[in-house]
């Protein structure tokens, strides 16, 4: 049968670059279009090169650093600034801290620092203290939670 005879690839050769025109590949170009740098012989350009315009790597901003996308912005808090606006016996959490303005609304967390004095008693909860304000807050018979 017709359809089952098997293709001799013996008699389709290959097409000889070069040749010239019976050669049966594009004539005296070979392919390579008419003119230009990549129709010369020992074209070989880099990757990124853009034919003498300025290179992609060198348009684009030049970035110094790392920045952290997982960044946690600490809002700084010091004892002076509790002692004016809690009273005593206070819960002072990062939810008071937002209403009292102390910190900024979109603040996830806050640090005491130990700048100033105080003197009355507050009850910290579920925000980190310094070493300074850990011993003034404890001296005046508050506590850390």
């Amino acid at each position: 049968m017709l359809n089952q005879i098997k293709r001799n690839n013996r008699i389709y050769k290959k097409k000889v670059l070069g040749r010239g025109i019976g050669s049966g590949k594009g004539g005296h170009t070979v392919g390579r279009g008419s003119k230009g740098q990549s129709s010369r012989t020992g074209h070989k350009s880099l990757i990124f090169f853009e034919g003498g315009n300025v290179p992609l790597y060198k348009r684009l901003p030049k970035y110094h650093g790392f920045k952290s996308l997982n960044k946690v912005d600490v809002q700084p808090v010091n004892v002076t600034q509790l002692q004016e606006a809690f009273e005593a016996n206070d819960v002072v959490n990062l939810n008071t801290l937002k209403e009292k303005k102390l910190i900024k609304q979109r603040a996830v967390a806050a640090k005491i620092l130990g700048v100033g004095e105080i003197t009355k008693p507050l009850t910290i909860e579920g925000l980190s203290v310094s070493e300074s304000a850990k011993s003034k807050i404890l001296a005046s018979k508050g506590s850390i939670k």
